[in-house]
């Protein structure tokens, strides 16, 4: 009859900051943690994007108080961060 318990791997895990390789393996190459930079950068360019979207064919205007205020709302997340960001821990 088989055992229950799983065998132990052949080598010790290496961790990657704080992430098991052997529960991500893309830890071992650095591809497990965020990418803040990224991210306030996607945030800036979404939000411009949202304000660039008022342009159109659209008769509307209910679309537009939709982009603006959503794109407001990223601004808002993005200058929050940006406060917190700078206040020491």
């Amino acid at each position: 009859m088989a055992g229950t318990e799983l065998d132990p791997t052949s080598h010790d895990p290496v961790v990657a900051g704080h992430v098991d390789t052997a529960e991500v393996p893309s830890a071992a190459w650095g591809w497990s943690g965020e990418a803040p930079r990224l991210f306030r950068f996607a945030g800036w360019f979404f939000a411009g994007f949202l304000l660039l979207m008022i342009i159109g064919n659209h008769e509307g205007r209910v679309e537009d108080w939709f982009l603006i205020g959503f794109a407001g709302l990223m601004v808002l997340a993005l200058v929050r961060d940006m406060i917190l960001r700078r206040k020491p821990r």
